[in-house]
């Protein structure tokens, strides 16, 4: 591995919001690295008590003491610039680091990393590939934005010189990476209170894509294609259509679940099932199986791999069937995302599908209303809670009623008590019920699922 400079020679790294999906494997990676890793949180969550199993420190709220004998401080673009914590550390000289630039430092320890970035997909790929490495034996380590069943986590620091992660384009945290491979899943208008315009988000991928030793790209999205535009490197396309170097052939659907004969410079290479619902699997698969034969996984592994991936944690993961209904929860927070999510869910032969549905972030919302309200309303029902406002003031004036008035299915509920409880009421034997999100709306299929029982 080589070496990042920030993180030598010391030892204690403390974690500010150490619980969040960004964090936590990040924390983990180094603690099996042998780093001493504290941290620092609000509430309880699935990642602090993982993290705590491993015997990591962490402080319930924050204070200035917290800080201990660290020798840096990681922190989020959430933390406010009041934090006592990032206040203490600037006060005593400690180093601080933003998440998305230490994720690039960890990155750049490793010579075969593989970075997996798009405004949609990022998760599912980047967990498909890290499932289908890990199985065959390439001890990769990995640093994804879900849970991955075969691990258990979010993360792991494998011994190989090969590393699996997401690279995230918000406020541009991926331009710290220098990826051996990049992976571009599509290129969308998304997170434009920080980019201002389709062509900001265009722009910011085009950086990100002259930051790669090779690519692996979309060769059916135009925004894609526009992003890497003559550059002057190696370009590996993937797509459902003719001339791509990976193409997916004869696809058939069995209840939402895919199969396809993947054919590699127009030759076959190897017959493919996926083990998870949705047709838009079928181009991150693609990429996977891209990016696993230049790991030298054989065609087979590689279908074993896929075949044998089940999903990861809140992407389309089926909490279970209770009293005849079906429970599952997806991350699913952009409206192209709950369109493709929902499209899904009405194919796989439900009685009815319900769409619990809370909007996160005050400024994606304002910008996506009608979006929002056309996806939600391929459901049968679409249940709206109140926003998630996450790091924003709502200085747009927005409200989640504003989505269910331009809708004949859609029902705007506060919290998620009144949604349990409306679901209790109305859902049936044989319905499916999906709550979707980028917030904390897992807890609501939690407490509908509690109840059922």
């Amino acid at each position: 591995m080589q070496s990042s400079g920030t993180l030598d020679h010391i030892k204690r790294v403390h974690f500010v919001g150490i619980g969040g999906s960004g964090m936590s494997p990040l924390a983990e990676i180094l603690h099996e690295q042998g780093y001493i890793i504290t941290g620092s949180d609000w509430g309880e969550s699935d990642n602090i008590h993982r993290l705590e199993g491993l015997g990591i420190h962490i402080y319930r709220g924050h204070a200035a003491e917290n800080l201990g004998d660290s020798e840096l401080l990681v922190y989020t673009s959430a933390v406010s610039s009041d934090n006592p914590e990032l206040c203490a550390a600037n006060a005593q000289g400690v180093p601080t680091i933003e998440r998305g630039a230490l994720l690039g430092e960890i990155t750049r320890r490793y010579g075969n990393t593989i970075a997996v970035a798009g405004t949609h997909g990022k998760t599912s790929t980047s967990s498909m590939l890290s499932h289908t490495l890990l199985k065959a034996d390439l001890d990769p380590s990995v640093f994804i934005g879900g849970r991955l069943p075969l691990i258990g986590a979010n993360g792991r620091a494998g011994k190989s010189d090969t590393m699996v992660c997401e690279a995230c384009e918000f406020q541009d945290h991926y331009l710290s990476m220098r990826p051996a491979v990049g992976i571009i899943l599509n290129v969308d208008a998304d997170h434009l209170e920080y980019f201002g315009s389709l062509e900001g988000v265009i722009a910011s991928f085009r950086k990100f894509s002259e930051l790669c030793g090779t690519l692996i790209v979309n060769a059916d999205d135009a925004n894609t294609l526009k992003a890497i535009e003559g550059l002057d490197k190696p370009v590996i396309t993937c797509g459902l259509t003719d001339g791509s170097e990976w193409q997916a052939k004869n696809i058939t659907c069995e209840d939402s679940y895919f199969r396809f004969d993947c054919y590699h410079n127009g030759a076959f290479f190897v017959a493919v099932t996926l083990g998870i619902p949705g047709r838009h699997h079928v181009f991150n698969a693609l990429t996977a199986i891209a990016a696993a034969h230049l790991c030298g996984v054989s065609p087979e592994a590689i279908a074993d791999g896929i075949a044998d991936f089940r999903g990861a944690g809140r992407r389309f993961e089926f909490l279970g069937t209770f009293k005849g209904i079906t429970i599952a929860d997806d991350y699913a927070h952009h409206p192209t995302e709950i369109t493709a999510t929902l499209t899904s869910a009405k194919a796989m032969g439900y009685r009815r599908v319900w769409a619990i549905f809370q909007p996160f972030t005050f400024s994606r919302t304002a910008r996506h209303l009608d979006d929002f309200a056309k996806a939600l309303s391929i459901a049968d029902t679409a249940v709206v809670s109140d926003i998630m406002g996450s790091r924003e003031q709502n200085t747009w004036n927005v409200h989640s009623d504003q989505i269910t008035a331009k809708m004949d299915n859609g029902v705007y509920l506060a919290d998620f008590p009144a949604i349990t409880d409306y679901i209790i009421r109305n859902a049936e034997e044989g319905d499916l019920v999906v709550t979707m999100g980028g917030g904390n709306v897992y807890y609501c299929a939690r407490m509908i699922r509690d109840r059922l029982k």
